[in-house]
Order: structure tokens, then C-alpha cells, then sequence
């Protein structure tokens, strides 16, 4: 111990700078992370004095030694209902028992009020749930709990950052399922960084994983989001957890999307549909309905496709407008559509067809809110650009499925016989598919199908 004037020098105290984006560690400060090669993310943390502190996340008990992959026995997973059908659709069928699920989603879209109806759910049907939260205070929980009517005796609520606090009262309490909101805000006393950091998260986590498969205790974590959209924190994260699913939506519409990105126990991609209402969020059964709501009836640059989300299709409308552009450098804007594609897309249309965009401004635009990003729009990408070019209306009646590529062929798609069955539910007479996927297809009436071969005929088919 070094005393100079009125400051203290702890000899054994060592700082450490740790990048908050991907945990990469340094002894000096730098303005570029090394690994990650982002600016200004390296924050100083003082590692703790005790050796012994490190490394604290203790094993996962109950563990059997090794055994041969042929003599190990295999049962279904024990799932239980959220009562909320979506909810359920998403996780796979229901929530495992004993897993750990990260739910991440930008502020104020509705993380908080999905899982207080899914904690008062559970406990309406006979679970102990735990709703911890760092973030807010119990009253403030009571008055939004009031709001969506959500007063179940066997729902608990504790305003708690501590881990050791929060890990006393599940010992005590053995409640089936745990909720952290969120994991930004809790911390580990015997690790010295702030709140937040990449350390604190990393450890805190740990920690809740290993209760989770100790005691076989479903617990959900609530993450936040950067700028750039991924849940804040270390990459690791998204690793350690079972599932982690994304509560997104725009903030000025009412329906919300909750995707899942990954699940150990179901599909990944799976989504699920839900409208915010003033008592809180209702599910949307039939999404391709909702989307297609008040779309407007032949009107040049408004076209329907069919995305596989997960497993389940949806049918949503495409709006693009072109309009002669009044500088040298013409506009390219979409929302729901990646940036990137949709210039692709116009080159094929402008090399292969010859109309001539390079003096227009092209805007296009994913109605409802819904981001897609499955290469089957594409040909609903080009359809709607042409017809809002060309300023000739496509049939209301019409849907358009494929994969265009760079010579303007149009590829065949998966789940072909889903996608037409959704369109002929939903009241569409006509549907324009890839020549290629009429092999081996089962007839389908009611519905009239139209194979293209390339994006000559596609045009041909629905402008004419």
C-alpha cells in the first residue's frame, strides 16, 4: 500500500480495458478495438483483488460422466403453455422446461408488457412466477400490471439488481419461472465493473444459467439493444442462452413481430404476430389478412408476395414508386427491403429489359411494418418497380413468387404448394411461380397458375 499525499495506491488493484461490443481485453487504452474494429468502445474495468473471485460460475450439478451417443436414452421435452398461441408458436410449441431465453427488442416496443401478460398467464394456470426487475420500482409494475388486468396471486414481483439478493429469494421462493429485466441493469458485487458492462453481463448471465439447469427453472432474460439493432453486450451471450427472440416493430405502427433468431428446442425464424392495444398486446391469428389491409385495389407499383417466415407463410404487399428525378444522382430509398437487393434488382431490370431508371428516383416500400429478406420477393420486387415504371396496374387478384437472378431467369422456391394454398385462402384467383417448381407439384384448383421461365414473361403476364 503506497500512500502519496491524500491518495491511496492499491498495489494489487489492476484496470483493464474491455471493449463493450465484443469483450476483447487490453492492457492500455486504444481508440480502435483490434478484434471488432470499432471506435471508441474500450472502457476502463478494475479487475478484482481476489484471484478466487474470478471464474466464480460455478459447474452445472447433476452432471454424468461420459456415455456412448448409442446408449444415451431420449425423451420429449416437458413444455408447458403460455396461454398465448403466438407466444407458443415462436418457442417451438411451448416454453421448456428449465431453459434460458434472452428476449432483446428496441426501448419502449413492448418487452416489459409481453412478459407480464406471459408471467400473469402462467400463473393463472398454476406456476410460481418471479418478475424481477432492475429497472422499475414495484408500484410502477403494480400500475401497468393494473392496466392489463394482469393480478394473479401466484405472480411475485421484486425490484432487485443484486444477484445475491435475487439468488437468495429463488432459493427460497423455488419458483417455476424467473423473469430479469433486464440483465443490463443487475450486477455482481463481487466484480467491481459497472452495471452493463461486458464483464457484469457475461458473469450475471452465467450465473442464471446455471439456476436455470440446476433446478430446472425457466427463466427469461430481457436485453437491450444498440443502435445497430443486436442485444447489447458480448456476443457470447447470444451463445450461452437456449433461445433468443427479437420483440421488433415499428414504433408508430400498432402491430408488433416477436422472431425467433435462435431456438435449441424449435425452428429458428419462427415468428409471431401482435397487435399493442391500450390494455395491452392482442395476438394476430391471421397475419396475411392483417398486412393486406386496406391495400389499395389497381394501382400501378403495388404488388402481393409470399415470405416463409419460420414456418408459417405470409402474404404482404409491396409498393414501389418511380418518379423522374430533378438531379444528376438519382434517389434510392427502402423500408422493410434490404437496400442493397433492390439496386441489384433494378440493374437486372434496366440490363436484361432495358428500361431505362437511371433518370428516376425508385422508392420501395414493405407495407405494415414487416422486414423480409427471403430471395422469393424478388420477382414481386421487379413486378412492382416495372409497373410503377410503366404506370400499368397489376390485378389485385395477382401473386408473384420467385428468385430472380443476375440474367433475369426466375428461380424456383421452397414450400411452393404452402404459399399457393395461403394465397388461394386469403382469395387470390391467380399465382405466378418458377417453371422450375412445376415439377413434382400437386395440382392445386381454384387457383390458376402461371409459370415464367424469366423476368420477360413475368412482365408479360401480370402488365398486360
Amino acid at each position: 500500500m503506497l500512500r502519496i499525499g491524500c491518495v491511496i495506491l492499491d498495489s494489487k488493484l489492476k484496470t483493464v480495458y474491455v471493449c463493450q461490443e465484443c469483450g476483447y481485453k487490453s492492457s492500455k487504452w486504444m481508440g480502435k478495438c483490434p478484434e471488432c474494429e470499432n471506435w471508441n468502445t474500450m472502457v476502463e474495468e478494475i479487475e478484482s483483488k481476489n484471484k478466487n473471485d474470478k471464474g466464480t460460475v460455478k459447474s452445472i450439478s447433476n452432471s454424468l460422466p461420459p456415455l456412448s451417443i448409442d446408449k444415451i436414452e431420449i425423451t420429449d421435452e416437458e413444455r408447458y403453455t403460455t396461454s398465448m398461441a403466438e407466444f407458443d408458436r415462436v418457442l417451438g410449441g411451448g416454453i421448456v422446461r428449465g431453459s434460458l431465453i434472452l428476449v432483446g427488442g428496441d426501448p419502449g416496443i413492448g418487452k416489459s408488457t409481453l412478459l407480464l401478460q406471459m408471467s400473469n398467464n402462467l400463473a393463472n394456470l398454476g406456476s410460481k412466477v418471479l418478475y424481477v426487475s432492475g429497472e422499475e420500482s414495484q408500484k410502477q409494475i403494480k400500475i401497468r400490471a393494473d392496466r392489463l388486468n394482469a393480478n394473479s396471486k401466484g405472480l411475485l414481483i421484486l425490484s432487485e439488481n443484486n444477484t445475491q439478493v435475487i439468488e437468495k429469494y429463488i432459493d427460497e421462493i423455488k419458483p417455476d419461472v424467473v423473469i430479469i429485466d433486464s440483465i443490463q441493469t443487475v450486477y455482481r458485487p463481487e466484480i467491481e465493473s459497472a452495471p452493463g458492462s461486458v464483464s457484469q453481463v457475461r458473469e450475471a448471465t452465467a450465473l442464471f444459467m446455471r439456476i436455470a439447469k440446476t433446478y430446472s427453472i425457466t427463466t427469461f432474460i430481457v436485453g437491450h439493444v444498440t443502435k445497430e439493432g443486436s442485444i447489447a453486450g458480448p456476443r457470447v451471450l447470444e451463445h450461452m442462452v437456449d433461445t433468443v427472440l427479437y420483440f421488433e416493430g415499428e414504433r408508430y405502427h400498432t402491430y408488433r413481430i416477436l422472431r425467433a433468431q435462435k431456438n435449441r428446442f424449435g425452428s429458428t425464424n419462427e415468428i409471431g404476430i401482435f397487435e399493442m392495444k391500450s390494455n395491452g398486446l392482442r395476438e394476430v391469428f391471421n397475419p396475411s389478412e392483417m398486412f393486406l389491409s386496406g391495400r389499395p385495389k389497381d394501382v400501378p407499383g403495388s404488388c402481393v408476395v409470399c415470405s416463409i417466415e419460420g414456418t408459417r407463410p405470409v402474404l404482404v404487399e409491396i409498393q414501389a414508386l418511380t418518379s423522374a428525378t430533378n438531379f444528376g444522382m438519382p434517389r434510392r430509398m427502402t423500408n422493410g427491403i434490404d437496400y442493397n437487393r433492390v439496386v441489384l434488382l433494378m440493374a437486372v431490370l434496366e440490363k436484361r429489359v432495358g428500361m431505362q431508371l437511371q433518370t428516376f428516383d425508385a422508392y420501395v416500400n414493405v407495407a405494415g411494418g414487416l422486414k423480409i429478406d427471403e430471395p422469393a420477393c424478388d420477382l414481386g420486387i421487379i413486378c412492382a418497380i416495372a409497373s410503377s415504371f410503366r404506370n400499368i396496374a397489376i390485378s389485385s387478384k395477382t401473386i408473384l413468387i420467385g428468385e430472380v437472378g443476375l440474367t433475369g431467369e426466375v428461380r424456383g422456391v421452397s414450400y411452393i404448394e404452402k404459399r399457393i394454398m395461403e394465397a388461394q385462402k386469403t382469395g387470390f384467383t391467380k399465382c405466378v411461380i418458377p417453371k422450375e417448381n412445376l415439377k413434382g407439384m400437386e395440382k392445386i384448383e381454384g387457383i390458376q397458375i402461371a409459370a415464367v421461365g424469366n423476368i420477360y414473361e413475368a412482365l408479360d403476364e401480370v402488365l398486360n
